[in-house]
């Protein structure tokens, strides 16, 4: 780097440093500066030979976090201090924790030291499998250290997610889904509504990006008519409101991506049926007492123009939220017909909404700063220990119980692991490394030799007999019930029947040449059906070991009849003189066929998930269970993101390849104004597609509108796709959906 490249580095760093002291929600005193100073100087030199992947100097990470902290949150100077030195004990070798703890004191030194540990505890795990969500959620119940560890790592996932453009597409996704799964949620419990917003739309922008930027561009596209409608909504309350003399700041604000994302999926609409894309929000001047009266004063302004909905009224302010949230939520009938959502808030109760109890604390109790933050810390504490509480819903969601579920086991050189009761010697050796577990003989608890199938006990002292000449054998599965340590035995018996498999091909084409047969895609997929097997690699396997023999073949090749061929043959005719559309439709069916798994594009055994039904031509992952094999869910299943998160190293990227017949079963729901011919309609158009084959059908009316199901079987997602179209276009029709 040049010298005039740095001077400009080292503005930009110093211009950062002095808007964090601007920007910072809480008054800062003459010793809060100090404190910060200090703490920016020490991160400074921790970070000093550092760079994030995109190439800037790393040391405005940590100013971006206490930034987030400081102003977005409204933490206090220790809290800013702790988020500046939030990696520097992990990153630095110049500095410990006691180094902390005697510079800056015991309080920054707890909060550095737990945020220390869930960084090192997550890259630990990351050098195989991602856990970081599994250790982070145990966290929220163990972590005995300030709550500020949690609220700042939050601050940090959020600039991580905000920067991570330059990162490597499966490491988006990993931190993306984790973000959605954990952080979002966590954000929302504490009342950091924009931060949960901000997550949850910069989560989706990496899991879906297509879905995202379509959104997006929507929103963008409708900008100018939203800002109108805002400004016709506004004008026409505001008359009202100045009558009254009131002192408020009318704003509109879109909906986040994330929430018009699952209002399309909750309702089955594309976006433009979600009618209600954006919020009013009236934010008005009042003093404590009388916060309350002027709010629903505010309400019957607005309800004298618009008629309200009267089961969308959310009264928070008569009983807030656990999170401290108070507000009054009306959805009136807006200009247009179109439903509006107006937010009724005094300014106190805006910073509320945007700072959560920091906020609130700061109008609750003045100047007392440091204790009202103790206060605060002291409630989200209990509120994370006391699974009793409803602000930990989402724990008891996540079953965060995990102390009866758990056992804790020491190496030989006394480091602590943790494992799922039951977990066995095998399971053990596989969560040391892969490495290990792969070469495992034997193994010794508290110095006795034992089976590798010996189940430990909490206290359990274990270690592992390795050999160069050992590898995994079936038998192994019977032993190990982690998912880590059976993937990665499946895994490698998988490759050893790959090397022979590979052998078995040659052997295969070897053979087939003497039938007089070429060892083509073809030929193979007839095979396979032929000797009733699942793959390919099952076809060349059974060759390599010889299960399928000589005779074997020859009756292959004799049922490759002349009759076989006159019917290929009649079909190739067939196809050339059919219509376009008949064409077309021929060719989608006989795109798709059974899938694939891996880089490898491997065939395996499979089944498909209830929970999102997938069908050929939707984006599907695979997942590998623990007793059931590779299940099949599609990209947007209600479960991805929890798998993607907790169990990223069993995610297997999967897409549909050509041929089979295979046919699967979906349900269509239709809603409309019924009239004489309509079910005709319905049933003429379904059977005329010669690739949609009707299971059932039926009908209700009532008072002139009908709403209907049918189930029918296809072969694939695009000729499904074709159908929806074809019947949202009958005259009535006014919404079809795929269940």
């Amino acid at each position: 780097m040049t010298e005039e490249v740095i001077e400009k580095e080292n503005a930009a760093i110093a211009k950062a440093y002095k808007n964090l002291l601007k920007v910072s929600y809480t008054t800062l005193t003459d010793d809060d500066k100090k404190l910060i100073r200090s703490a920016f100087e020490v991160a400074l030199d921790g970070h000093k030979n550092q760079r994030r992947k995109s190439g800037e100097a790393y040391i405005f990470h940590p100013l971006a976090v206490a930034r987030i902290v400081a102003q977005q949150i409204g933490l206090d100077a220790t809290s800013i201090a702790s988020a500046l030195l939030h990696d520097v004990v992990e990153d630095s070798p110049d500095y410990t924790i006691e180094d902390i703890e005697k510079q800056f004191g015991e309080t920054v030194a707890k909060i550095v030291d737990g945020l220390t540990k869930i960084s090192s505890l997550s890259k630990e795990k990351d050098m195989d499998v991602s856990l970081q969500a599994e250790n982070f959620r145990k966290m929220l119940l163990t972590l005995n250290d300030d709550v500020r560890v949690i609220i700042i790592k939050i601050a940090d996932r959020l600039h991580n997610m905000q920067t991570m453009d330059s990162m490597r597409s499966d490491k988006q996704l990993k931190i993306a889904s984790e973000t959605l799964y954990i952080y979002a949620p966590l954000a929302h419990r504490i009342g950091l509504y924009n931060i949960k917003t901000e997550l949850e739309d910069l989560g989706l922008k990496y899991t879906e990006p297509d879905v995202y930027n379509d959104i997006l561009s929507k929103i963008k596209e409708s900008k100018e008519e939203q800002d109108l409608y805002i400004e016709q909504f506004s004008d026409v309350i505001k008359r009202s409101l100045d009558k009254e003399q009131l002192k408020y700041t009318i704003k509109g604000r879109p909906k986040s991506i994330f929430s018009i994302r699952r209002k399309m999926l909750n309702q089955g609409v594309p976006f433009d049926e979600v009618y209600d894309k954006f919020a009013i929000r009236i934010i008005y001047e009042s003093d404590l007492d009388n916060e309350k009266f002027i709010a629903w004063k505010i309400y019957s302004v607005v309800t004298d123009h618009f008629r309200p909905n009267p089961v969308r009224l959310r009264d928070w302010i008569s009983s807030p939220k656990g999170t401290g949230y108070e507000a009054l939520h009306i959805t009136v009938m807006g200009p247009k017909g179109r439903w509006v959502e107006v937010q009724i808030r005094s300014e106190r109760m805006n910073e509320i909404a945007e700072k959560g109890y920091a906020a609130h604390y700061k109008y609750k109790q003045g100047n007392e700063k440091e204790d009202n933050l103790e206060t605060w810390i002291n409630r989200l504490q209990e509120a994370l220990e006391n699974p009793e509480m409803n602000a930990v819903d989402f724990v008891e969601q996540f079953k965060l119980n995990l102390y009866s579920k758990e056992i804790f086991v020491f190496t030989p050189t006394g480091e602590l692991k943790s494992l799922p009761k039951g977990a066995t010697a095998l399971d053990f050796a596989f969560n040391i490394h892969t490495e290990v577990g792969m070469k495992t003989r034997g193994a010794k608890v508290n110095g006795k030799l034992v089976t590798l199938s010996h189940e430990l006990k909490s206290g359990d002292q274990v270690d592992i007999i390795t050999s160069e000449s050992a590898k995994p054998n079936p038998n192994w599965l019977d032993y190990a019930t982690t998912a880590r340590a059976r993937s990665k035995i499946k895994s490698a018996l998988k490759e050893d029947k790959k090397i022979i498999g590979e052998d078995g091909k040659e052997i295969l084409r070897r053979k087939l040449k003497q039938l007089k047969i070429n060892l083509d895609e073809e030929t193979i997929n007839e095979m396979v059906r032929y000797f009733k097997l699942k793959t390919s690699l099952d076809l060349f396997y059974r060759i390599g070991v010889g299960t399928i023999d000589n005779n074997m073949l020859k009756s292959y090749a004799a049922s490759r009849s002349n009759a076989f061929m006159k019917y290929l043959k009649n079909k190739i005719t067939r196809k050339a003189n059919i219509n376009k559309e008949e064409l077309e439709k021929e060719e989608v069916t006989l795109k798709y066929d059974s899938l694939v798994f891996g880089k490898e594009e491997e065939k395996l055994e499979y089944k498909l998930s209830n929970c999102c039904n997938p069908i050929p031509g939707d984006d599907v992952f695979g997942f590998l269970t623990v007793n059931e094999g590779i299940k099949v869910h599609k990209y947007n299943c209600p479960n991805a993101v929890s798998l993607q998160s907790n169990y990223a190293y069993r995610i297997m990227p999967a897409k549909w390849i050509d041929s089979t017949q295979q046919e699967f079963l979906v349900k269509i729901m239709l809603t409309g104004i019924d009239h004489i011919g309509l079910v005709n309609e319905i049933t003429t158009i379904v059977s005329e597609n010669m690739h949609v084959n009707m299971k059932s059908i039926s009908f209700e009316s009532d008072d002139g509108l009908f709403s209907g199901k049918i189930n029918v079987v296809v072969k694939n997602n695009t000729i499904i796709k074709k159908l929806l179209e074809k019947l949202k276009k009958i005259n009535g029709i006014d919404k079809v959906t795929r269940v």
